[in-house]
C-alpha cells in the first residue's frame, strides 16, 4: 500500500522561516484572482438538458474573476429572469431556456457573449 505524500497545504498554511528578513505578506494575495472589466470578458451561453431529468438550463461559461463576482452576476441574472439557478466553479446555471434574454442582459452590461450550440 502506497503512503500518502504530504504537501504544504496539509500543514494548514503554516510557514516557518529562520530568515530574519522574511516577509510573511509577500505571498498573501497570490491566490486572489483579479476582476476583469466586462468588456474584457469572453462569455459563452450554452443550452443543456443532459443529466437533469429533461429539465432545461442555460449555462454561462468563461467568467474570469473572483467567485464573489461570479455569484453576484448570477444573482443579478436570476433576479432579472425570475428563475432559480446557481453560480459555482466558473459557471452560472440558470433554470430554463432564457438564453436570448440572458445574452441581451449581459451585452447591455458590456460583456462579450457568444451563443454556443443549438
Amino acid at each position: 500500500m502506497a503512503k500518502k505524500k504530504l504537501g504544504l497545504e496539509d500543514l494548514g498554511g503554516f510557514v516557518f522561516s529562520t530568515d530574519e528578513d522574511f516577509d510573511e505578506n509577500q505571498y498573501a494575495d497570490d491566490d486572489q484572482q483579479k476582476s476583469l472589466k466586462p468588456e474584457e470578458q469572453e462569455l459563452e451561453a450554452h443550452f443543456s438538458s443532459k443529466g437533469r431529468g429533461g429539465k432545461t438550463v442555460t449555462i454561462i461559461k468563461g467568467f474570469q474573476g473572483p467567485e464573489e463576482d461570479l455569484v453576484a452576476l448570477g444573482k443579478k441574472l436570476k433576479k432579472k429572469c425570475g428563475v432559480g439557478g446557481s453560480a459555482k466553479d466558473g459557471e452560472i446555471i440558470i433554470q430554463g431556456d432564457d438564453r436570448d434574454k440572458i445574452m441581451q442582459l449581459l451585452e447591455k452590461d458590456g460583456y462579450n457573449v457568444k451563443r454556443v450550440g443549438g
